[in-house]
């Protein structure tokens, strides 16, 4: 039977990480909006490497029009 693999979301990410998703999204834009503490952004950072984070490539051109 094949094993099916489910996508790793910034939900799943922020879960992860024990932080909020918008916090997940601020470091992976780059965001200047808001400022993110090193030691969080490297929870994050450290919990996209463990899970296998990838962009949704689909999820982003329909969210930038």
């Amino acid at each position: 039977m094949k094993e099916v693999k489910k996508t790793v979301t910034q939900f799943d990410v922020a879960r992860e990480a024990g932080v909020t998703r918008s916090m997940v999204s601020y470091v992976l834009t780059g965001s200047t909006e808001r400022s993110v503490a090193p030691e969080t952004r490297k929870k994050i950072l450290d919990a996209i490497d463990k899970l296998g984070y990838r962009p949704n490539k689909a999820a982003q051109a329909l969210q930038q029009g």
